[in-house]
């Protein structure tokens, strides 16, 4: 099953490197990993998929609080929550295939970003399994180049995340902390 974490750290050298190296150390791969800032100066959101049950992410999760640098970890897997992909592929072009590959854009509601004589770059936002498909279609044209995000994921609702990831935050509440110390 994969499991998402939002994991909000203060934006600081070494803590992508500490957070990678947890999941190393307990051998768990890491499916996707994206970061990028928040709408709160000084602090910064990961969004990491893992192939993990749900008692090994519950151990995941309370191994990532003792981080340093590491003021809010959710996991969002069972909340009702937007998740996303964003990929830009490259595909060859020439002029009569163009046309048809422009079709196929369309009907996956992606755009074309760039033009060239002899190929085109598509990007496409959306499920993996939306992406998929589109790359799925346009491999018999030549896929030249393709890069991912990885998968970002926000919960529904107006309840912000980042607003309670302060600084000042030193892991979950305590009687969440009662479950994790046989970890």
């Amino acid at each position: 099953m994969i499991t998402t974490f939002a994991i909000y750290v203060e934006n600081k050298p070494g803590v992508l490197t500490r957070v990678a190296s947890l999941f190393r150390r307990r051998a768990f791969n890491i499916e996707s990993l994206t970061v990028g800032h928040t709408e709160k100066p000084g602090v910064s959101r990961m969004t990491i998929a893992v192939d993990a049950d749900e008692l090994s992410a519950r151990r995941i999760e309370a191994h990532i609080y003792k981080l340093v640098n590491v003021l809010r970890v959710e996991n969002i897997t069972a909340q009702p929550a937007v998740f996303r992909d964003l990929a830009m592929i490259k595909v060859s072009a020439g002029a009569e295939s163009r046309t048809h590959i422009m079709q196929l854009v369309d009907v996956f509601r992606a755009r074309v970003v760039d033009v060239a004589p002899d190929s085109l770059i598509i990007e496409i936002t959306g499920t993996e399994d939306k992406i998929d498909g589109l790359l799925e279609v346009l491999r018999p044209y030549g896929v030249l180049e393709m890069v991912r995000t990885g998968r970002v994921a926000m919960s529904r609702g107006a309840r912000s995340t980042t607003a309670q990831a302060e600084p000042t935050a030193t892991g979950p509440a305590d009687e969440d902390q009662n479950v994790f110390h046989s970890v």
